[in-house]
């Protein structure tokens, strides 16, 4: 009986995991290295301070996926592809080569830091004490990445990153109640106040650049169309909205006040994962770093997986058609992804910085595409009944605002205006 209610409880998550599929997607590719460098820069740098706008980020996103959602189910078109048919070739050709230019810097520095990462972590293990060279482990991550992508389908891509995200979860979670040596300080620093300088601007911009990307809302309308999501599914779309919200702002937290109740403790900065893993291991030790590390890794390939899948998805959705990851066109554009990431092993560079530029050009790019959806969710014509109320009207608006705001903080914290 016991065995039996197992297997039962077992189908039961299994068509829970199913029915959130699109929000998987999501939450994989937020969280990946660049919300993991955002988050511990921050909690660093300013303990919780930040805490309020990463709230209003998440409560943003969730409000959007719904609106964004809402459209492809009672239209049946995708974001881009109506963004071309309504406002002409030219606005969605626009939307199309600004996120795919933004996801491929993306990946070049989500894989960066997964393999400078992987090296630092793994100096110990080696007789050289030089750790894993950062071009092995592209290739080998690059390797896994592209089999996994090879089988083709959603549901498949879907479980991949159920582990992923699992694997992520965990270890940031475990690792922030292993590190935090009293939380009481750390929960004070979120009524501390949004600090007035550039560095903080920077930072708030790029958080809300991986919470609030403009990229999630139209792939999460190609992955709804996959799905064959219609009205009678709706209810599915805002639980799989709710999901995907919590679970970021749960993971991001996780982050921040594991940095917050440690180096901003001591007044140690921040500047990238790498540093994270070295000045947490005299708090936490080898053990938890090893937790820790499992995190990044699981975050930057929950990451890099979307990743190369974005492309094909993004040019699906510009023609009106559902992605074939099969097809010897698409196999190549994800390959073209996965080599685009050789360039930091290869060449150097600076991937942290490389990777806050990429989300502050995305934080950028969102105001565009919001826009345009506000335009399209009120014409009656073609969303009927479904139009948005004053209310959300209302919320869509200030978003659109909170996100041109984001993007002005942004420009001040790169020209420290």
């Amino acid at each position: 009986m016991a065995n039996s209610d197992s297997i039962g409880l077992f189908k039961k998550f299994q068509l829970f995991i199913i029915s959130i599929g699109p929000g998987l997607f999501i939450i994989g590719y937020n969280i990946g290295t660049g919300s993991v460098t955002s988050m511990a820069s921050t909690g660093a740098e300013y303990g919780m301070a930040l805490t309020i706008p990463l709230i209003i980020s998440c409560i943003c996103t969730y409000i959007l996926i719904v609106v964004f959602g809402k459209y492809t189910i009672v239209t049946g078109d995708t974001v881009i592809h109506s963004y071309k048919k309504h406002f002409g070739k030219a606005v969605g050709l626009f939307v199309l080569i600004a996120l795919i230019f933004t996801e491929a810097v993306g990946s070049v520095g989500v894989m960066a830091i997964v393999t400078q990462v992987t090296q630092e972590w793994t100096r110990p293990l080696t007789a050289s004490g030089n750790g894993i060279d950062p071009i092995y482990s592209t290739i080998g991550f690059g390797a896994l990445l592209y089999t996994l992508l090879w089988n083709g389908k959603q549901k498949f891509f879907e479980k991949v990153l159920a582990i992923f995200v699992g694997i992520m979860g965990l270890s940031f979670i475990v690792t922030m109640f292993m590190v935090i040596p009293d939380p009481s300080q750390v929960l004070t620093g979120i009524v501390s106040g949004m600090p007035n300088e550039s560095g903080a601007f920077l930072l708030v911009a790029s958080m809300v650049g991986t919470t609030m990307g403009a990229v999630i809302y139209v792939v999460r309308s190609v992955l709804i169309k996959g799905k064959g999501w219609n009205l009678e599914h709706l209810k599915y779309e805002k639980r799989d909205a709710k999901v995907s919200a919590i679970i970021m702002f749960v993971l991001s937290i996780s982050v921040m006040a594991a940095a917050a109740g440690t180096m901003y403790q001591e007044g140690i900065k921040v500047d990238n994962a790498i540093d994270m893993v070295k000045l947490l291991e005299p708090f936490a030790g080898r053990f938890a770093i090893s937790i820790f590390v499992g995190g990044i890794l699981a975050a930057g390939l929950s990451s890099l997986f979307p990743h190369i899948m974005l492309a094909p998805m993004l040019l699906a959705d510009y023609k009106g058609e559902n992605p074939d990851f099969t097809s010897t066109t698409n196999r190549l554009i994800s390959l073209g992804i996965i080599l685009l990431s050789f360039l930091v092993p290869i060449l150097g560079g600076r991937p942290v910085f490389i990777m806050i530029i990429s989300q502050v050009f995305i934080a950028v790019i969102t105001p565009v595409v919001i826009l345009l959806m506000l335009i399209l969710m009120n014409r009656e014509e073609l969303v009927g009944k479904h139009k948005l109320s004053k209310m959300k009207n209302i919320l869509v608006s200030l978003i659109l605002i909170f996100s041109l705001v984001m993007a002005v903080f942004g420009i001040i914290g790169i020209f420290g205006i």
